[in-house]
């Protein structure tokens, strides 16, 4: 049943009130680890500098389990919050397919749209994984399941054909899975283009729902030396690149060398590119970077 204006309107609210309450509960968990946490930097420097007072053993351990146990906690609540947000942008993205259904698409100037796809980069949700957890697929560089279904809203690499080469990879939105063809209904995301094509899945690559943490998980990066397919800056298309840095960072891009044939060298200066616009590379009819003039 299509999500009105007024239910969705209620449903946020209900997720900000929801939201506001867990940011005032992380506050106050984070303010009862710090005591904890300085407690036991107090108890570790007594026992550095050998002090007489210095805790046993088996109190020094009941502060590392609270200590612990603290942090589970801040870390649940976090989660939480998090999953509270992504409601919210789910809620809003429904009604805005509801909106571009009934053909009440919104004309997004083309600094705004490039401007949009920055901050949806950088604020696309971040796994963290806890120990011995696997990363998931369609998080950083792990591709989606064979049998995987992009869902409608979600942005995608859609090889369509082009105009100066055969076929070209290029930022899409799907509009919904025609699942007796097999095939996706795409819209091109470029403002000024507003095409919409009928594609095989094959020619379809989902964009990762979650960035990854180098930290924690940076096997789930691409690695150096690595050649793949990137949003080329400022541009709606995807264009063969090397890996030449990963992300040190949960807030960096791979910085990539796209292949260029108006430099010498082959290769464009080193550009960054944010996770969620860097797929694995899928050779098309005529390969390549970008074309020299």
């Amino acid at each position: 049943m299509p999500l009105t204006a007024e239910a969705a309107a209620q449903q946020v609210q209900e997720r900000l009130k929801d939201l506001q309450g867990l940011i005032h509960d992380i506050e106050d968990e984070r303010k009862k680890n710090e005591a904890n946490l300085g407690s036991i930097i107090r108890a570790q420097e007594k026992l550095i500098h050998d002090d007489r007072n210095a805790l046993p053993q088996h109190k020094m351990k009941a502060l590392y389990k609270a200590g612990l146990q603290d942090a589970a906690e801040e870390e649940a609540l976090i989660r939480q919050a998090l999953g509270k947000i992504q409601e919210i942008r789910n809620i809003r993205n429904e009604r805005r397919m509801q909106a571009r259904n009934a053909g009440n698409k919104e004309t997004i100037r083309r600094g705004a749209l490039m401007n949009m796809f920055q901050i949806t980069a950088q604020t696309l949700p971040l796994f963290v994984s806890k120990p011995g957890e696997k990363v998931p697929p369609l998080c950083g560089a792990i591709p989606a399941e064979s049998n995987y279904i992009a869902k409608p809203g979600d942005m995608v690499a859609a090889l369509v054909k082009g105009i100066e080469v055969p076929e070209n990879w290029i930022l899409a939105e799907v509009v919904q899975f025609l699942s007796g063809q097999n095939k996706y209904e795409v819209d091109d995301i470029d403002e000024e283009e507003k095409e919409r094509h009928i594609l095989s899945k094959r020619k379809i690559i989902p964009l990762p729902l979650m960035r990854v943490n180098p930290e924690t998980d940076g096997h789930a990066l691409f690695p150096k030396g690595t050649m793949v397919l990137a949003l080329y800056p400022q541009t709606t298309c995807f264009y063969k690149a090397l890996v030449n840095q990963t992300p040190q960072t949960a807030s960096e891009d791979y910085e990539l060398l796209f292949e260029d044939g108006n430099y010498d060298e082959g290769y464009s200066p080193p550009l960054q590119v944010a996770q969620r616009y860097v797929i694995a590379y899928k050779p098309t009819k005529k390969s390549g970077g970008l074309s020299s003039t």
